[in-house]
């Protein structure tokens, strides 16, 4: 079973249908909603600022999210897909978007929906995203628009595998 900690007086609480993996650290302030999985080695750290998650979110493998002390929040909306080794720092993340393998979003960025964030993009802190669109690099910047049915297909492709990924857990 995940570690499930409560922290200064906050107990993580989560919706139905939810994947842990054993070595997954869920601590604090953090709301999960329905058809979410954290994997393993992922750590959410609601300890010194909240944590808000949609439902079908998949927290993948070594991702780490994180917040500033009464500054920073996280949020994240319905249908994200949060690639291997991600941190997340204080940032708010929209619908439907895919933030790639080994990716960091700093703090008070906002990443707008039907989005992608390459592998190992860096998005600086107060960067906004544009919806629809493609960022990548280091600094990250905008590579390409893309029709919100491209990215909509292949997050919801990523986003149906992981639901599918959790079920052969918990048989």
């Amino acid at each position: 079973m995940a570690l499930i900690k409560t922290v200064r007086g906050f107990s993580p609480t989560y919706g139905k249908n939810c994947f842990f993996a054993e070595n997954a650290t869920i601590v604090g302030d953090v709301i999960l909603g329905d058809d979410c999985s954290i994997w393993f080695n992922a750590v959410l750290r609601g300890d010194v600022n909240s944590i808000r998650i949609g439902n079908r979110v998949n927290i993948q493998d070594g991702s780490v999210l994180h917040t500033l002390y009464q500054k920073s929040i996280i949020e994240i909306g319905n249908n994200v897909s949060i690639g291997h080794n991600v941190t997340i720092h204080g940032a708010k993340i929209m619908d439907n978007v895919l933030v790639g393998i080994g990716a960091t979003i700093l703090d008070h960025a906002v990443i707008h929906e039907n989005s992608i964030i390459a592998a190992n993009a860096l998005v600086l802190s107060n960067t906004i995203i544009e919806a629809n669109s493609v960022y990548a690099g280091v600094p990250a910047k905008k590579v390409k628009n893309i029709e919100p049915e491209q990215t909509k297909e292949m997050i919801n492709k990523i986003a149906n595998n992981y639901l599918m990924y959790a079920s052969w857990y918990q048989e």
